[in-house]
């Protein structure tokens, strides 16, 4: 299955309702470093980052640990949507100018704060308003965006203050990811029943208005 696919599939889910979909966290990872920087920087510094992304309760908890950075943090931010998955820069999605409670001015540290996606001092403004206008959608996008590979995790620091270490956010292992697809395939065909539905109430609709049902009358008394 493609990450165009899952992409698709994940943001119907996200914008109908996740409870349909699953009843726990996806979890995403990321290894950071230089090389994976656009453009790679020389740093030998090294991160590892987990996200578990739970649309039923519109949360996403970050975890980051990193070391080896060559200056002081400054910032970290996930970005999305790159064109392609796993390659390119994109807009930076949450929110700036850093991850709220993020170590600054250190070379090492760990982090672990979770969002509230419902609202939106957990998004960079422009990736709202880049994404349908609400906080909804910008869950939507940026879930779909983890989903496809088209969303990194990076740290900023003052000798590389466009980024000095980061990791594309990778889909789930084979098996999360069955479940993710099997409670997409059921909200598709969810779907498809209300659709149904939906259509013969306005064809039944439609008939009765057309046909009326006849009304009896009530009969004469008998003569007597």
């Amino acid at each position: 299955m493609t990450s165009t696919f899952f992409r698709g599939l994940a943001l119907a889910a996200a914008l109908v309702g996740a409870p349909v979909v699953q009843a726990s966290p996806v979890t995403f990872s990321a290894v950071l470093n230089g090389a994976s920087e656009s453009p790679a920087t020389a740093s030998p510094g090294t991160g590892f980052a987990t996200v578990d992304f739970d649309l039923a309760a519109h949360t996403m908890r970050v975890r980051v640990d990193f070391s080896g950075l060559v200056a002081g943090t400054t910032a970290s931010h996930i970005h999305c949507c790159t064109a392609v998955p796993n390659a390119g820069n994109a807009l930076v999605a949450t929110t700036t100018p850093t991850f709220t409670g993020f170590p600054s001015g250190v070379t090492a540290g760990t982090y672990d704060h979770t969002f509230d996606m419902g609202l939106a001092s957990s998004y960079n403004a422009a990736f709202i308003s880049a994404n349908g206008g609400s906080t909804a959608s910008a869950e939507a996008a940026l879930y779909a965006g983890m989903v496809a590979g088209e969303a990194y995790l990076n740290i900023h620091s003052s000798t590389f203050p466009s980024g000095e270490i980061r990791g594309f956010l990778q889909v789930p292992e084979p098996g999360s990811l069955a479940l993710l697809a099997l409670g997409l395939a059921g909200l598709a065909l969810g779907l498809r029943k209300r659709q149904k539905m939906a259509l013969s109430g306005s064809v039944t609709a439609r008939t009765r208005a057309a046909h009326p049902p006849h009304r009896l009358r009530a009969s004469s008394p008998p003569f007597r």
